[in-house]
């Protein structure tokens, strides 16, 4: 791969990456982690063919690594947001049963 045609390619991982976060936003972590495989292995294969990295390289770079970050916020969020409803859940269960114990 020449380098013209890595720099392509890292910008169809910039579109990747901006597909990606709408699915993470919305929990659907099947989904995000298999687009999330595919822009690895596109990451990889322009890896070697970008260096030395420009400047544009860099912010292109820059870029995949902020939606990247707010994909993983977003996917935390939803993981700490289920994670409240299941306490509370147990929490409401553990109240049904002392309820019937005591008559």
């Amino acid at each position: 791969m020449n380098r013209q045609e890595a720099a392509e390619q890292l910008q169809r991982v910039i579109e990747l990456s901006r597909q990606i976060l709408p699915f993470a936003e919305s929990g659907d972590a099947l989904r995000t982690a298999l687009l999330d495989l595919q822009r690895r292995e596109m990451l990889d294969g322009v890896r070697v063919a970008l260096q030395p990295l420009t400047g544009e390289d860099q912010a292109m770079l820059a870029e995949i690594a902020a939606l990247n970050d707010r994909a993983l916020g977003a996917l935390e969020h939803r993981l700490r947001s289920k994670a409240r409803e299941i306490d509370l859940a147990a929490a409401g269960r553990r109240a049904v049963v002392a309820y019937a114990a005591n008559g």
